[in-house]
């Protein structure tokens, strides 16, 4: 009997072993628990936060989102065929959102932004990326669409930076990749207000050029006055003359009066004539004698009205235009400030106030109960070995072991 307590065979012999062996058990049983326990005290403490957010909807996301995840780097690539399968069966905004979570643009901005290579104590940035994406868990509740994204670190203000860090560089690739078809009118009508500008100031220097240069400002009114002036001294001119035929039969040709009376005759006259003007075309009158006068003559008039009309029209057209243009722009920033994809958040990162790992207790108890397992299992083969030592093929293996340790001890 003492001989299968010695060697046992079955599981009630397993356990009277152990069982005699119980004082050194409790011992070793207490010098573990002691481990277990600072093990437990001294393991770094993990916080989380955590941040959940909706995505907008699908119609006004989709372009902005494939052109993201065509940005992505090669990491993605992977994963971005059987998403895009997906999105033509599905339109599911939420994968999407996930991949470019998960994508490495957003990834390497947190690594850089928060030296993560020397936090997680990495050679290799490949490395901090892996470390960095087993701290980081994003869930997608399949029935409202909601993306609950969950950062833990071991200090518990930069696991809520983090979370941040993540949103607000989400919403800048969401933004920055927007290729939706208002931001493409947007940009369209943008460079034809540029241009509609510029063609409204050429109009409007080519008009003004042409008044300056020719004194026409309102040819209706510079028409009327001029034919109403014309009239005016053309009865001048009428009462003088009878004036100066009752005064040559009056006084005769030498008197004084008569002469004072042609002399403002002629002077009638000669206005008269500036007012008329020459009919000769405008490309032979210089520029010189058109600058001396104050206003273009009464025949000049029709020449000037053709071509003043001409660039008047322009800039009406051009102004015209530029407020339709103007008009459309504004209604086009207006659609895309709607089209583009905004984050919403349901509930936006915090600082945690509780460590959500270890659990010291249960921490404690698996690592004593797993080393005493172990301890048991120790006891158990040892004394398995020990009553087949003379077996071969335990031979062979203490001998393939001793053969062993000079190589493990060279190394």
């Amino acid at each position: 009997m003492s001989e299968l307590r010695t060697h046992p065979h079955t599981g009630i012999e397993r356990i009277e072993f152990l069982f005699e062996r119980r004082v050194l058990l409790g011992k070793i049983g207490v010098v573990v628990f002691a481990l277990s326990l600072l093990t437990a005290c001294l393991w770094p403490k993990t916080y989380t936060s955590s941040a959940s957010i909706m995505p907008p909807g699908n119609g006004s996301v989709s372009a902005a989102m494939f052109a993201a995840l065509a940005g992505r780097g090669s990491g993605g690539l992977s994963g971005l065929g059987s998403l895009a399968g997906s999105l033509l069966g599905v339109n599911n905004s939420s994968a999407i959102y996930i991949e470019l979570l998960r994508s490495g643009t957003i990834n390497g901005e947190i690594v850089d932004r928060f030296d993560l290579q020397n936090v997680y104590h990495k050679r290799y940035r490949v490395d901090t990326l892996k470390t960095l994406a087993r701290h980081v868990q994003i869930q997608d509740d399949k029935k409202s669409d909601v993306i609950t994204l969950v950062v833990e670190d071991h200090d518990p203000q930069r696991a809520r930076d983090m979370a941040a860090a993540y949103l607000d560089g989400l919403n800048r690739l969401l933004n920055r990749t927007s290729t939706s078809s208002a931001r493409q009118e947007r940009i369209f009508v943008e460079r034809r207000l540029v241009q509609a500008r510029h063609d409204l100031e050429q109009a409007q220097l080519a008009l003004s050029e042409f008044s300056s240069t020719h004194g026409t400002i309102d040819l209706k009114e510079q028409a009327r006055a001029e034919v109403t002036s014309g009239a005016a001294l053309q009865a001048q001119i009428l009462v003088e003359e009878s004036n100066i035929s009752s005064m040559r039969q009056i006084y005769g040709d030498g008197n004084i009066r008569l002469r004072a009376a042609e002399a403002r005759a002629s002077a009638l006259r000669a206005q008269l004539k500036r007012i008329e003007g020459s009919s000769a075309p405008l490309a032979d009158i210089s520029t010189d004698s058109i600058s001396d006068t104050p206003a273009p003559s009464l025949r000049q008039l029709p020449r000037l009205a053709v071509p003043f009309a001409d660039r008047y029209r322009d800039v009406q057209i051009q102004e015209k235009l530029f407020e339709l243009l103007t008009e459309q722009f504004e209604m086009a920033r207006i659609s895309e400030a709607k089209d583009v994809p905004v984050l919403k958040v349901i509930d936006s990162p915090a600082v945690a106030e509780k460590k959500s790992f270890p659990p010291r207790a249960l921490m404690t108890l698996a690592l004593w109960l797993g080393v005493m397992s172990l301890v048991c299992f120790g006891l158990l083969l040892f004394d398995h070995v020990q009553e087949h030592r003379q077996d071969p093929r335990v031979l062979l293996m203490r001998r393939i072991a001793f053969s062993l340790i000079p190589l493990w001890g060279r190394r």
